[in-house]
């Protein structure tokens, strides 16, 4: 097996295991290599998950799948690595759909630079945030990828730094479903896409830095891992930052 490989510029992204097929890279409208981004292998492409699952041939709404998965998140919140300095929220719609409430803890004493950037891009109080964007990349069994609030596919964002800013320390782990993660393009390209495990990704470590948990709402995170997505694992309905902010 090949080893992850990085994105030619500084666009986010998650990596994929080592074992994992060769990734795709978006390209841009100039056709320059843009992001690397995390294919399926059998594992991560299983959408057999129970609280997604209906009966035979039966719908599952979003609705339906975030009360399944109630039971399951209170057990993601008992995931939490490092003392919870700040708390953020979002709230997702899908569709033409309501979802609900998201609220992330943010680990300041660990990662002070990279929660500020998040913090302030949920607060927008530069002018400028999360508020609005879209989950861009959906990958059932692995995690849901979102923050670019400049172009919505995965080619855009930055932070509140300037365009990138430094991996500060890679001291906390991706354990588990809850865990929040800076998305790069490789070494110190952080900007203002993230993404959030749903299971453990212990390939990560070392490479992408863990900066929060999701303490409540993680049913929601579910439903959106199970809508449907399109080769490029893009959900094929808008999952929505509708608004977000600081508690």
């Amino acid at each position: 097996c090949s080893p992850p490989s990085a994105g030619d510029s500084a666009s986010a992204r998650a990596l994929r295991p080592a074992c994992a097929p060769a990734p795709r890279a978006q390209r841009s409208n100039s056709g320059t290599r843009t992001m690397a981004v995390a294919v399926r292998s059998g594992a991560l492409a299983s959408r057999g998950a129970a609280c997604r699952r209906g009966r035979a041939g039966s719908a599952v709404t979003p609705r339906r799948a975030a009360l399944r998965c109630a039971a399951s998140a209170e057990a993601v919140a008992q995931g939490v690595q490092a003392e919870v300095t700040q708390k953020v929220y979002f709230d997702l719609e899908v569709g033409d759909e309501k979802l609900g409430r998201v609220v992330m803890g943010l680990y300041g004493d660990v990662v002070p630079k990279t929660v500020e950037n998040f913090k302030t891009l949920c607060t927008g109080e530069k002018g400028f945030g999360y508020a609005g964007s879209v989950f861009h990349r959906v990958i059932p069994g692995f995690m849901i990828q979102g923050g670019d609030y400049t172009n919505g596919d995965g080619t855009g964002g930055k932070s509140i730094y300037g365009d990138k800013f430094e991996d500060e320390n890679f001291l906390l782990k991706h354990t588990g479903a809850g865990v929040l993660s800076m998305a790069n393009a490789g070494p110190d390209t952080n900007g203002s896409q993230f993404f959030m495990c749903v299971d453990p990704a212990s390939w990560l470590d070392g490479r992408h830095v863990v900066f929060g948990h999701v303490l409540e709402g993680f049913e929601y995170i579910k439903s959106i891992e199970g809508e449907p997505t399109n080769r490029l694992d893009r959900p094929e309905r808008a999952c929505k930052i509708a608004s977000c902010g600081e508690l």
